[in-house]
């Protein structure tokens, strides 16, 4: 009797295990036969470029821009393909620009290379990559592969002085550059100027010639989760542009360039009352680690005002000990800007200036106002020409005023104040700071905690399979992202077994003093 009830049992599991082998095989066999199904489609949107004869266009390593922007055209003649994919391994050396058109998408794999040719002798302005019309693009991504400026093999230009920019878009709109990288340049990273809706992110720019990304009279702006090297200019830079978000960067120098982030005004007609600059880490920058500048003919307080600047980490900015300008932030010629929550460690000069960086920049009225609330301030160092080490320095005393409430303050060479005063700053032991920051149980009662744990929030998460800018998606598409969004998540989940997916632990160090 008992045989045969273990019989029956070991038979109902037998069944139970068929039936999930093959429940299992089934969904299995579901999710790639749609994956086949998105392939099948996705490559029928896709013209393929390559150098070993598998693509739609092949190139042979010589004027290669003539297939890539031969491919480019097809897709934008034929309103059913939407992509022009590099392929990779391969470098792709161009003489002259390449054109992308509206609703277009210009990618390729992480070891595809657009490069500048050796001594390609351009004139100005004249871009690796650009739009289509004269007149104005629209709809465009540029995603996933390098651009090298080669810059030695084209040392007879000088940088900064609008030669071989990488990207550049006029008079366009809904312009998306990421996970690019982009190095060894002559000039910018992305340029745009009159444009609207810039999105830049995921990129790491290494040493170029001018701006990582520099956006002229434009509007609706977003840079984030970029990785940036500067050597002759800035990072991040606006000129006459609003409506703008720089958060979650990372930017340094290797002893050049200027500021790590710069926003400037220049013109009367223009407003900048509505931009953000927070969660971003500069460090070792040249000269400030953010630089903000009115300047000009006189323009009303209300178009250059209400900058908020957040949950920011400043460390050891401003090694050029020759830069007037160096420290955290420099400004001059904007009302209300509001500067909290950020952590100054180690600034050269001094942390937050009022500053002129020339003649050129001068203010043109006065009563301008700077708010600095809740901030660490320590460690600041002496330099030459920018200050002895002061944490707040208003050398603009009569034109500029900070209005300065409960920052935390401590070991700053030069003393805590030049031409400011608070009633309300605490000013604490050396090494205070250092020590809430290792003690779990001290962090968590310190007045300044957001300040303490400013800086990147780690990685920024981006969906990228959603429909292409302003197109509908369809319910295979939907379904697709759906199970492309559960298989992303069964590898993020079995991947946290194993992996600390702390986006900033490569620079915890900025949270702790030098030592030297």
């Amino acid at each position: 009797m008992n045989g045969k009830v273990g019989k029956y049992r070991w038979g109902d599991g037998k069944k139970k295990v068929i039936f999930n082998i093959s429940f299992i095989f089934l969904i299995t066999s579901i999710i790639f036969s749609l994956s086949a199904i998105s392939s099948a489609k996705s490559s029928g949107e896709i013209v393929y470029v390559a150098t070993d004869g598998s693509g739609n266009f092949n190139c042979n390593g010589t004027d290669d821009q003539v297939e890539i922007n031969k491919a480019l055209a097809y897709v934008a003649e034929n309103p059913q393909f939407t992509t022009v994919h590099l392929k990779g391994p391969n470098v792709y050396v161009i003489s002259s620009s390449i054109f992308v058109g509206s609703n277009t998408i210009l990618e390729g794999d992480s070891t595809a290379v657009i490069k500048l040719k050796n001594k390609a002798g351009w004139r100005e302005e004249k871009p690796l990559i650009t739009q289509m019309d004269s007149s104005g693009n629209h709809n465009i991504s540029i995603r996933g592969f390098e651009i090298d400026g080669n810059h030695d093999k084209n040392s007879e230009r000088d940088r900064g002085k609008g030669y071989y920019n990488l990207i550049y878009f006029l008079n366009s709109e809904n312009i998306q550059v990421h996970d690019m990288y982009m190095h060894d340049s002559h000039g910018d990273g992305l340029k745009v100027s009159k444009g609207s809706n810039v999105r830049f992110y995921n990129n790491t720019v290494y040493k170029l010639g001018h701006d990582a990304l520099y956006v002229i009279y434009s509007s609706n702006v977003e840079a984030w989760n970029n990785n940036i090297t500067c050597r002759t200019n800035s990072g991040l830079r606006i000129y006459n542009t609003n409506h703008v978000a720089f958060h979650n960067n990372v930017i340094d120098s290797e002893g050049e360039g200027g500021a790590g982030i710069e926003v400037q005004k220049a013109d009367q007609s223009t407003v900048m009352d509505d931009i953000e600059i927070y969660n971003n880490l500069l460090y070792e920058t040249n000269a400030a680690g953010i630089w903000i500048t009115g300047y000009g003919s006189e323009y009303s307080k209300d178009s250059a005002k209400d900058v908020y600047i957040h949950h920011n980490k400043f460390y050891e900015t401003g090694i050029d000990l020759s830069a007037a300008w160096a420290g955290g932030i420099v400004l001059n010629g904007f009302q209300n800007t509001l500067i909290e929550n950020n952590l100054f460690d180690g600034c050269y000069g001094a942390a937050i200036a009022h500053k002129e960086v020339t003649n050129e920049f001068s203010a043109p009225s006065l009563g301008y106002t700077t708010i600095v609330r809740n901030n660490i301030i320590v460690n600041t160092k002496s330099s030459p020409a920018a200050g002895k080490g002061y944490a707040i320095y208003n050398k603009l005393k009569n034109t500029h005023s900070f209005i300065l409430e409960k920052n935390c303050l401590s070991n700053n060479a030069g003393g805590n104040y030049m031409y400011a005063s608070s009633t309300s700053d605490v000013d604490v032991d050396p090494g205070f700071v250092e020590k809430v920051n290792k003690n779990e149980s001290l962090r968590k009662d310190f007045p300044w905690s957001e300040a303490l744990s400013a800086g990147p929030q780690g990685p920024y998460q981006i969906e990228e399979n959603r429909p292409h800018m302003g197109q509908e998606e369809s319910r295979g598409s939907s379904l697709m992202r759906a199970v492309s969004n559960f298989l992303r998540y069964l590898k993020r989940f079995f991947l946290n077994l194993f992996i600390d997916f702390n986006g900033t632990e490569n620079f915890k160090t900025a949270l702790v003093p030098a030592t030297k």
